[in-house]
């Protein structure tokens, strides 16, 4: 529900070490929307939505992510190169120099929550030094009622500081950005970047620990939506592999684009308020959904603005990574509140590169558990600082760097939850046909769309044999027709029109599979060991 009144409570920020700064507290979006044009920090497009640049940073900066390391962390979370760990004295003073920045500003202050579900929710205050970053936290997080302000108690707070610049030597940081979670005080410390990202993936990270330690919930980085008969799909993927566009069918309702909760009662939950898309490319033929959600009270991000404010969605003059982000009410066709039961079918999306993959194949419990816990994709240009173009990867639980847990972890829950609820679990390749990353295309929407919507009509639902091929390499069930679907967009081997150079590439992949499955093994069952595609080598 959309909560646009300004409350008259007053709070104070001295508790967090704020002194003297002017406090704008649960402003509406028009008006945050109006301070940031005001201020010039932003613009406003031909569609009413709030254009900002988000400065340096226009993605996520991985390495400059951490984690405090102390009593509840350090014997739970998997530490390495992507849950960095962080001392916690040094975060004590980071901490106060942050704060000692922000006093004596003009400071934007949100109370929110996480979790749709009552059961679970987490109330979340967001202290920001910009507007538009405190506006997209409205976006964002699930938004209160004027009641329920009146009586509210955040249990984590983001200190959002993009203008403050970390000292490397002195401070512990990597460089002079950071996104750091201390779970004892339970902060998230983001300064330095101006990426909103990091606000809602320090919050999401924090209940990636959260749910599945202490509430017995998976959490997963997914999108879902649900059918007219109650039949909940799930879509699993990284930026840019097609969740927010894929959950959002106007034939569903969409229950959330990008975090949710798996509980024991079978329901599956939305963390969020609203949902953060790319924009690279976007048409209202392709996406209308989408784009008709770029209204007023949105926020894009990076985009190119012609002289009369029409956005060029096309260029990456500034980055590939183009986004929006908008309440979750800009969607027609919604699901509220946001919880859906009774799942039926996953998707694992992926970007494959390689080209190699098929479009849609059926995987057995042990291939599902294999690549969920692999976690193959492509990082997609600008979604990482540094990555200027796609490039093959994997990345555990189809969101490795928001999983402070070990992978097997979560893996365990998700296949236990697939058993329990009797699952059909897909791995569809959003990626490229034809051939490689530089020769062959992008897998054409329509076509995608088509495969999901046989997936969700039961046309793919029925296994049988002689309806699917198994595919010679990867060892996955291949359908051999597809309603909307050309027969010859099912093989990736006949799309190439080589079956040499199709097969190196393919035995090529696998390699890359077994190598980066390695440092899993030891936590693995010989059953999803054995999900994996087959021994070959180049």
């Amino acid at each position: 529900m959309d909560n646009n009144t300004q409350t008259t409570k007053t709070i104070s920020l001295e508790r967090y070490g704020i002194k003297n700064a002017k406090l704008y507290y649960q402003l509406s979006p028009e008006e945050l929307h109006e301070i940031s044009i005001k201020k010039g920090l932003g613009v406003q497009a031909s569609s009413g939505a709030l254009a900002v640049n988000t400065g340096e940073f226009t993605g996520r900066s991985p390495k400059d992510r951490f984690i405090v390391k102390d009593d509840i962390t350090k014997d739970r979370v998997w530490w390495g190169n992507i849950n960095i760990p962080f001392d916690a004295d040094k975060f004590d003073k980071l901490y106060s120099k942050v704060v000692n920045y922000l006093s004596n500003k003009e400071i934007f202050v949100r109370d929110s929550y996480a979790c749709a579900d009552e059961n679970y929710k987490l109330s979340i205050r967001v202290i920001n030094e910009y507007p538009w970053s405190n506006q997209f936290a409205y976006n964002m997080f699930l938004r209160p009622t004027d009641e329920e302000l009146n009586n509210f108690n955040p249990q984590w707070t983001v200190v959002n500081a993009p203008g403050f610049m970390a000292n490397p030597d002195v401070d512990g940081t990597r460089q002079h950005n950071f996104a750091i979670l201390d779970f004892s005080k339970k902060i998230a410390l983001i300064g330095g970047t101006g990426y909103t990202g990091e606000i809602k993936k320090g919050i999401f990270s924090a209940l990636n620990f959260i749910l599945p330690v202490f509430k017995n919930t998976l959490p997963m980085h997914c999108s879902a939506n649900v059918g007219k008969n109650g039949d909940t799909a799930i879509f699993f993927g990284l930026s840019g592999t097609g969740k927010t566009t894929l959950s959002t069918d106007p034939n569903r309702s969409l229950i959330g684009d990008d975090e949710h909760g798996w509980t024991n009662e079978n329901t599956v939950f939305n963390f969020e308020g609203g949902c953060y898309a790319k924009v690279i490319n976007l048409s209202r033929d392709k996406e209308p959904e989408i784009y008709d959600a770029i209204k007023k009270g949105a926020i894009l991000e990076n985009v190119i603005l012609d002289d009369n404010g029409v956005v060029d969605f096309a260029n990456t003059t500034i980055t590939q990574n183009t986004r929006v982000s908008y309440p979750i009410h800009h969607i027609e066709n919604i699901k509220v509140p946001s919880i859906g039961k009774n799942p039926k079918n996953i998707f694992f999306l992926t970007a494959d590169a390689f080209g190699v993959i098929p479009p849609i194949s059926k995987l057995t419990p042990s291939q599902a558990a294999y690549h969920f816990i692999s976690g193959y994709t492509a990082k997609v240009a600008g979604t990482e600082a540094g990555v200027v173009e796609p490039v093959p990867s994997f990345s555990a639980c189809f969101g490795a760097p928001f999983m402070p847990l070990h992978p097997a972890k979560y893996a365990e829950m998700l296949s236990d939850k697939m058993v329990k609820s009797g699952v059909n679990v897909w791995l569809v390749n959003t990626g490229w046909t034809g051939g490689p990353y530089g020769v062959g295309k992008r897998m054409e929407l329509k076509y995608t769309r088509a495969m999901i919507n046989a997936v969700l009509n039961g046309d793919l639902g029925l296994y049988n044999y002689d309806d699917y091929h198994i595919h010679s390499v990867f060892g996955v069930a291949q359908p051999r027709t597809c309603p909307g679907v050309p027969t010859s967009v099912l093989s990736p081997r006949a799309t190439w029109n080589n079956d040499e150079a199709y097969y190196t590439t393919a035995f090529k992949l696998t390699n890359a599979f077994r190598e980066n499955f390695k440092k899993f093994e030891a936590h693995c069952s010989e059953e999803i060991r054995r999900g994996g595609p087959q021994r070959y080598a180049f």
